[in-house]
């Protein structure tokens, strides 16, 4: 049933998107560094590795140098127009491409890098859910205000309490979850100062290691 209503969401998506997408594919072949597609390795289901499809919006090779995986506010390596894409996560978009494989589910577990995936308490190594990326919609900041090493920072704050999350949706999923879950990520979308899930959720784990909006 989930993987039927994947797909019907899916196919509208692109639709709607499509005139949109466009206008982005040409915007990025003539800007930056002419790039239009980040194809990045995740772990998938059973723990195995996939391509995760986005919009290019960094330097080549950006997940080599500087802070690798993990993105600061106004880093550097992020370029012009990719900031607006990753400002309004249209960046996001071709992981439509991901739903229509079957890698992904509209509404459900994140894949994360392969670093990012061992920093998870294997207790909750399920991957990282929709409403850990409602919550964390403005992780960049978050990171880039501690006074420190991010790595160390994401790996004892952020990590943990991503899988207490994971632990909490693995427990209460249902449809009229993921209904909530798909409507608070369109509001943080256009309203980023929402604290929709508040009301949306009203039992979430306690964060335990750090404060958040």
């Amino acid at each position: 049933m989930k993987r039927f209503i994947d797909i019907i969401i899916a196919s509208i998506v692109f639709l709607l998107f499509l005139p949109f997408g466009i206008i982005i594919i040409l915007i990025l072949k003539g800007t930056g560094e002419r790039e239009v597609f980040y194809f990045q390795k995740r772990v998938g289901i059973n723990g195995e590795d996939f391509y995760l499809y986005k919009f290019a919006t960094m330097k080549k090779n950006s997940s080599k140098i500087g802070t690798k995986n993990i993105t600061l506010q106004n880093d550097p390596r992020v370029l012009p127009f990719g900031k607006i894409l990753r400002k309004t996560k249209l960046n996001e978009m071709p992981q439509i491409i991901n739903v229509f494989r079957g890698e992904l589910s509209v509404v459900g577990p994140r894949p994360l890098t392969r670093d990012h995936y061992n920093m998870i308490p294997s207790k909750y190594r399920i991957k990282i859910n929709g409403i850990a990326s409602i919550i964390f919609r403005d992780e960049e900041t978050l990171i880039s205000n501690y006074k420190g090493d991010p790595s160390i920072f994401y790996k004892e704050k952020i990590a943990p309490f991503k899988g207490e999350l994971e632990n909490w949706y693995s427990n209460h999923k249902s449809i009229f979850i993921d209904l909530k879950i798909i409507i608070a990520t369109i509001i943080v979308i256009f309203l980023p100062s929402s604290n929709i899930y508040k009301t949306f959720f009203k039992n979430l784990p306690s964060n335990g290691t750090f404060i958040y909006n």
